[in-house]
């Protein structure tokens, strides 16, 4: 066991006490951040549209903050820094798709995250945004995730390509922005962002190439939302598939 530079030191029995270091295999699991009942998703079968959908290009947007750099300090928090995106006005951080913190751009010497209340196997995440007005048209792409490694620092982290996950896959056809700021449609699918970090892609039988960009209160654990126009989303129904990472 790793003890840290003595924080505390108490007589205690005749003994002397040392704090130890705040550790990320002591942190608690990380919660779905939509904590009513979530029905049974029941297998039921269906089928795709036919066509196979190609993979979506996320490229015309503002770069993701890079150069990230921090970890889990004494104090129990994860703090990290990151690289200014030219032509940013603000930058957002997110923890498994849940908003973390908003990071306005006025020139400070550095720009700083901190998670006063981090859970085990986190994944960080960036975009910068133009505009502070949070409009779909203004965000950036979403950076890596980043998770606590052994030495309870925040390195890049991705699944491998050529994962497989074994999930259902549910299909939606809402005419809306997803969470990351696209128009929802073909390409664009709902992960929990605890276990598949945003920016994610993969192929899905019957259906084509998913770029995970949105989350849902019932999207939890071995649960996608694939998105399909009009009927083609309730013809699809309820389908366990073995989806694989690019």
């Amino acid at each position: 066991m790793r003890f840290a530079p003595v924080l505390a030191l108490a007589l205690a029995a005749g003994s002397l006490f040392v704090a130890p270091e705040a550790s990320a295999a002591t942190l608690p699991a990380c919660q779905h951040f939509y904590p009513g009942p979530i029905p049974d998703r029941p297998v039921t079968g269906g089928h795709g549209p036919g066509t196979l959908v190609g993979a979506v290009d996320v490229s015309n947007r503002l770069p993701a903050p890079g150069s990230v750099s921090g970890g889990l300090g004494t104090d129990g928090k994860v703090t990290f820094t990151f690289a200014r995106v030219a032509g940013a006005k603000a930058y957002r951080a997110f923890r498994n798709g849940q908003a973390l913190q908003w990071i306005s751009d006025w020139g400070q010497p550095t720009l700083t995250v901190t998670d006063a209340s981090p859970c085990q196997n986190a994944n960080y995440q960036l975009y910068a945004m133009t505009a502070e007005d949070n409009s779909p048209g203004s965000l950036g792409q979403i950076s890596t995730a980043y998770r606590l490694d052994g030495a309870n620092r925040l390195s890049a982290y991705r699944l491998p390509a050529g994962t497989t996950l074994n999930y259902r896959v549910t299909a939606y056809n809402d005419v809306a922005q997803t969470a990351l700021g696209y128009q929802a449609g073909p390409g664009f699918c709902a992960v929990d962002a605890r276990l598949v970090p945003w920016g994610t892609r993969f192929s899905v039988p019957g259906y084509g190439e998913c770029y995970a960009a949105d989350i849902g209160s019932w999207i939890k654990d071995d649960i996608v939302d694939v998105w399909l126009p009009g009927a083609q989303a309730d013809a699809w129904g309820i389908q366990r598939l073995t989806l694989t990472v690019r």
